[in-house]
């Protein structure tokens, strides 16, 4: 699919976008520890969380919808069974990674791979703390999928995680659920913290500390009634359109805003965008807040250190942001970005340099020089990934003559009604 994008002269209105999805393939991932029912509201039904919801019920679970609620019925951790299939994850490193520490404990062996985008992303990170835990991999050049697990008996440990990630810290707070003895987990930067705020509403035995997580096994966790927020990266996308294109004004409804997430708003903020938090609240053990956006004029800035695993995901929105932005800006310490669905750095940089951003890639991030930036439609390519093709969108609305996006579907991932909104605040 090919979306075509048009400058437009403003933004504006409400809208709600996508429940989170960090969010939404926990609640299906942690109901299977749980036997029961539980029941999720407002699932984001995207190509990710499917590809979570088609692995667990391979796994023994019934997952279906009534009315508008997910409803996950589970056998609990020990009724999952071996599946009789390779479980496909999709494009999600999420569902991957999370499942290969839910399976770590169980005692049978099952095979995890996904497209050829997550077929390329390290598994190394995942599998040699869960070996050291107990357990067995197979995977291709000892790192990428397809990955054979071999669960069995754990062993907890304490790990210190070479780069913050909460894909990892979660599989291994899953792993350390079924071990014997303590499993800590520390990091440098903090992580979000989703599956520990989760699993302790569960009622799970989970110590948090800065920089650090304990768990400590034994507690029988109970179903629950979930609520997803909109999903803050989703919003991102809003949050640097209505800042960059003039004239407008949207108000994001019901958006999460995490303290573990929300480095997007502290960023813009500091680069000059007028965003304004409002009915802040919190929604089942998650606090959220309506955002109201306006356009306003934005300065450089430089991103660094502790809060890069905060706005990881926004960083490519936050390119646009600093190519609209008077002066240089710089991003450093998010080598990550190479190993997501894309090698985002690259990604960013070579569509953004094809529409007249003065962009350049370093190995840890990149330079935007917004004052010799000027937008300039282009033919760009998302490469599959989504936050690129949404990225791409926000900066085809403020760029002189039509950007035409190749692979625009990849939307579908994480923000299916992507397209529509856009629509919807630029009439």
């Amino acid at each position: 699919m090919q979306a075509v994008i048009n400058k437009v002269p403003y933004l504006k209105g409400e809208t709600e976008v996508a429940p989170d999805k960090s969010i939404s393939h926990r609640t299906v991932i942690l109901s299977a520890l749980a036997k029961g029912r539980s029941r999720v509201k407002n699932f984001l039904e995207a190509e990710d969380t499917l590809s979570s919801c088609s692995c667990l019920q391979a796994l023994g679970l019934t997952i279906q919808k009534q009315d508008i609620d997910l409803v996950i019925d589970s056998p609990g951790i020990n009724g999952l069974q071996e599946p009789d299939r390779v479980l496909d994850c999709g494009n999600s490193g999420t569902t991957m990674r999370m499942l290969a520490g839910l399976l770590a404990g169980r005692p049978f062996m099952t095979v995890l791979s996904g497209d050829s985008s997550l077929n390329r992303r390290p598994m190394q990170r995942i599998i040699s703390p869960l070996s050291m835990m107990g357990a067995k991999f197979m995977a291709r050049s000892s790192n990428y999928p397809p990955l054979a697990v071999q669960g069995g008996q754990l062993q907890g440990i304490e790990y210190h995680m070479p780069v913050s990630s909460a894909q990892v810290k979660s599989a291994l707070l899953l792993a350390g659920l079924q071990a014997e003895g303590v499993t800590t987990v520390y990091e440098d930067q903090s992580s979000r913290d989703h599956t520990e705020r989760m699993l302790t509403a569960m009622g799970a035995q989970v110590e948090m500390q800065p920089g650090q997580v304990r768990v400590i096994p034994g507690a029988i966790l109970s179903p629950q009634d979930w609520e997803v927020p909109g999903d803050i990266s989703s919003a991102a996308f809003l949050l640097v359109a209505a800042t960059i294109v003039p004239n407008s004004e949207v108000l994001i409804k019901s958006v999460g805003v995490n303290p573990t997430r929300d480095g997007i708003l502290e960023v813009l903020k500091q680069m000059g965008a007028r965003i304004t938090v409002q009915n802040a609240r919190t929604v089942a053990g998650e606090p959220v807040a309506d955002l109201l956006v306006q356009s306003a004029p934005l300065k450089a800035m430089e991103i660094q250190g502790t809060i890069i695993p905060r706005l990881i995901d926004e960083l490519p929105v936050i390119a646009v942001a600093m190519a609209a932005a008077e002066g240089v800006s710089v991003v450093r310490d998010a080598a990550e970005l190479r190993v997501k669905e894309t090698d985002r750095i690259a990604a960013v940089c070579s569509q953004l340099d094809r529409m007249g951003v003065a962009i350049e890639a370093t190995p840890d991030g990149f330079v935007v020089d917004g004052s010799k930036s000027h937008l300039q439609g282009a033919a760009v390519d998302s490469f599959g990934d989504h936050r690129i093709a949404m990225s791409l969108a926000v900066a085809g609305l403020i760029a002189d003559q039509t950007t035409y996006i190749n692979n625009a579907e990849a939307v579908n991932i994480s923000y299916p009604g992507f397209w529509d909104t856009i629509l919807s605040l630029s009439r």
